[in-house]
């Protein structure tokens, strides 16, 4: 945490925008330092993420870069999720996001292809809150790969 707090705004900014792509968020998130522990920044993160309006959504969403399978999946499966995503796009206007944290490789393929067709059968409000929690989900898994990656040994979530 104590590189976290004492990061340059500039360095800091790079760090949580790699997190979620919403300037609305990262500044919330900076602002609010320094966080006395994990905990406290992950529900700082956790509370910037609520608040965010559908257009800070949109903006985090059109960085957001497709789910990937493993390297190992074969090309039908390439083909059926192509599909699935051109499908979702089309409906939505945004890309289908997912949070897969605490998979296998071997379930990504499953869980992405079945929330997909799950989530196409919902209206587009209800859709936006689904995808505002993902959003949420995958800011606070990276967030925590951050802060590993900062040689914080402390975490181990």
């Amino acid at each position: 945490m104590e590189q976290f707090n004492a990061a340059s705004a500039k360095d800091l900014e790079q760090t949580l925008l790699a997190c979620l792509r919403s300037r609305r968020w990262a500044r919330r998130v900076a602002d609010h330092r320094p966080y006395p522990d994990l905990d406290s920044l992950l529900a700082a993160a956790d509370e910037a993420a609520y608040d965010l309006t559908w257009a800070d959504l949109t903006e985090a969403l059109a960085a957001e870069p497709l789910p990937t399978l493993p390297p190992d999946t074969y090309s039908a499966a390439h083909t059926a999720l192509d599909a699935a995503h051109a499908a979702y796009e089309a409906r939505f206007g945004h890309v289908f996001v997912i949070c897969l944290d605490g998979l296998s490789p071997s379930q990504v393929l499953d869980r992405i292809l079945e929330a997909i067709r799950s989530r196409l059968t919902n209206d587009p409000e209800e859709e936006r809150a689904v995808t505002a929690e993902e959003l949420r989900r995958l800011a606070k898994g990276r967030l925590l790969n951050a802060l590993r990656g900062a040689g914080n040994c402390a975490i181990s979530r």
